[in-house]
């Protein structure tokens, strides 16, 4: 069993104790009502705190009116807030868990107003956002005044809602870390203009917060190590501006985190995906740590406790923020103090129902586990009073989880799987670069079948003679879907080949290659670095406005970079029509003019997938009980799987 000394050391800030030095840090769950915490969101939280977790941080509130965007977050400045934060305290800290808000303005990151039209945006000077195309402007000392006013009012209404600790956010960019960087702040006034003058903000308000929060509260700042973009706020100045906070007496702490929203490549490092190292932000903890007497947090890619261990015996940071960690299994903490270190569902950072949820305006989740986010839906699942033998036709995450809790609800359950593994197309998705983490959600899901008493048949292909064998009394179909295969002028005379073939090793491609990418998601961009990487000329066609483009932002982000170096070429806006010996047609899907590609050796297509009914229909002819989930109800993602395959294993 791995040592896990350091993680469950306790830790003492200010005469609060954290019971240990795992933390989530503060992130946008899209759970409000009316810009206040909502029951919804207390219950989310408290399955952390009931997990083990020893801090929560609460998502980035608002503290002045200047500050509200299209994206809704609570309005801290607001005294209606109060009953809301009330409601996190009173469900964590029962449970140990001490509860932190956080206070923020964006500042110039601004998109949208909260009515949807554009907003008249404030910055220190201006200095326009690359990623949002926001001119904004220069923020007057009247109002400089009044937002540190408003981070006073704000904190004190965290204040009276009995939380632990505020947490002033002065990383990824926003309105603080604005005032911070010499390339965004061009003022000359107090607040600008030399190295204290850029600092007088943060200080005003740490000062401000201490006043609201009271000398019990503990009062801490989130920072960027480095934006690690075209910003150019980067360590060395971070460690003068540490250094510079660690004199002073109202703060209790430095949260490290990197990346700046201020543009598309920095942005991708607010929520890293896989194709960052785990724990990569840590060397850059430890530089501050060096230059402070402060505890030092830090978050990034931080999802195995033997790999927060590790951060905190080389004296790295003093706690570890694991937030998708504790998304993917708010008990974590628990297992791990327990030594029950396989048990741990370990988040794959797919960001797809995290982040990717947050940024489409929908309540938050994770692909691997629905539950996240729907405690008030799925906080009590119950046993059954009938027992049934329920057939599951496909090992993949559909057919495993849809087995899973009907057992565990106390089901005889009989699991088929065609093949000789589990897994599905999780198995084709972790073959491709940089996505051999994404196979951890079929280990995940195999550890949670283990523990039950499903019977798994491999080799085992579902059909009537074998639902005659087995009288079942349900049969849940989950057997998938096949590439999709439109009709392709010419492609009888040519060399076209599947992103399956491709994956599956079961095709010679040549040395000129175009992908032919109708799906806009992680196959596409994954065929292309694979191809590129194995010496092939390669040439992304997407049926859409940009590569990746069903997949989230952060992610699809850091694999164009990625594929920009490997020199792949991207042409977005065309759709595949023909193909010859030599040439691919396409058609541009928006001029309608013709796209033709020369010199190409092999047309490799990512059309999409075609549910596998025939089972269904069999199902249906005979009046047999049955559900279809996954795939083969229709073509989706793995989030879609797990979460058909929970509700029908509830259902039944």
């Amino acid at each position: 069993m791995a040592n896990l000394n350091n993680l469950f050391q306790p830790l003492s800030i200010r005469g609060k104790e954290f019971k240990n030095r795992i933390f989530s840090t503060g992130h946008m769950a899209v759970m409000l009502d009316d810009g206040k915490p909502s029951q919804r969101l207390a219950a989310y939280h408290e399955a952390k705190a009931k997990g083990g977790a020893a801090l929560t941080i609460i998502e980035a509130a608002r503290v002045h009116p200047t500050g509200d965007s299209g994206r809704p977050a609570i309005r801290a400045y607001d005294p209606a807030c109060v009953l809301g934060y009330k409601k996190l305290a009173d469900a964590c800290q029962p449970h140990g868990c001490l509860v932190v808000g956080q206070l923020t303005h964006p500042g110039r990151e601004m998109a949208l107003a909260s009515d949807g039209s554009r907003p008249v945006a404030y910055a220190p000077a201006a200095v326009p956002n690359e990623r949002f195309h926001v001119m904004p402007r220069a923020m007057p000392i009247t109002l400089i005044k009044e937002i540190i006013e408003g981070f006073e009012l704000s904190a004190s209404h965290l204040r009276q809602a009995g939380l632990d600790g505020v947490e002033i956010v002065a990383s990824h960019g926003y309105l603080i870390g604005q005032f911070l960087n010499s390339k965004i702040n061009l003022r000359t006034d107090e607040y600008g203009g030399s190295f204290d003058g850029r600092l007088r903000f943060l200080k005003d308000a740490i000062e401000a917060t201490r006043r609201g929060a009271g000398e019990e509260m503990i009062v801490g700042v989130r920072l960027s190590g480095e934006d690690k973009d075209y910003t150019e706020n980067e360590l060395g100045r971070m460690l003068e501006i540490c250094s510079a906070l660690d004199i002073e007496a109202e703060l209790d702490y430095l949260n490290i985190t990197v990346g700046t929203s201020a543009g598309l490549a920095g942005s991708t490092h607010i929520v890293p995906p896989m194709e960052y190292d785990t724990g990569y932000t840590a060397p850059i903890s430890e530089s501050i740590k060096s230059v402070v007497t402060k505890p030092v947090f830090v978050a990034g890619r931080i999802n195995q406790p033997q790999i927060a261990e590790e951060i905190l015996k080389m004296e790295q940071a003093d706690m570890c923020g694991m937030t998708r960690a504790l998304i993917s299994d708010p008990m974590m903490p628990l297992k791990a103090a327990n030594g029950n270190l396989e048990d741990i569902r370990a988040c794959v950072a797919c960001n797809q129902a995290c982040i990717g949820h947050m940024l489409n305006a929908s309540p938050i989740s994770c692909i691997q586990r629905p539950e996240t986010g729907r405690e008030l839906q799925y906080g009590n699942i119950l046993k059954t009073n009938l027992k049934k033998h329920i057939l599951v036709a496909g090992g993949g995450p559909a057919g495993v989880k849809a087995a899973c809790i009907a057992a565990d609800r106390g089901h005889h359950v009989t699991l088929c799987e065609k093949s000789s593994s589990l897994g599905g197309q999780i198995n084709l998705a972790q073959s491709l670069p940089g996505r051999a983490e994404f196979g951890g959600i079929i280990t995940n899901l195999n550890k949670e079948l283990e523990k039950t008493k499903v019977s798994v048949r491999f080799n085992s292909f579902v059909n009537l003679d074998l639902i005659k064998e087995l009288a079942p009394d349900v049969v849940i179909a989950a057997t998938g879907a096949t590439p999709y295969m439109p009709e392709i002028q010419g492609a009888e005379e040519a060399h076209v080949i599947n992103a399956w073939q491709v994956l599956e090793g079961k095709a010679n491609i040549g040395g000129s290659v175009v992908i032919a990418d109708w799906r806009c998601d992680w196959v596409g961009l994954g065929l292309a670095e694979l191809l590129v990487k194995q010496g092939c000329h390669v040439r992304l066609a997407v049926n859409g406005m940009v590569a990746g483009q069903n997949i989230p932002q952060y992610a699809r982000d850091a694999w164009i970079g990625k594929l920009h170096k490997l020199g792949v070429e991207i042409i977005p806006h065309v759709r595949v029509v023909g193909v010859d010996s030599e040439d691919v047609y396409f058609q541009h899907t928006l001029s309608q003019e013709p796209v033709i590609f020369n010199s190409v050796d092999t047309l490799v297509t990512a059309l999409g997938n075609s549910a596998e009914t025939r089972l269904e229909e069999d199902l249906i002819k005979h009046g047999i009980s049955h559900h279809i989930i996954g795939d083969c109800l229709s073509p989706r993602t793995v989030e879609e799987a797990i979460l058909e395959g929970l509700n029908v294993g509830i259902k039944v």
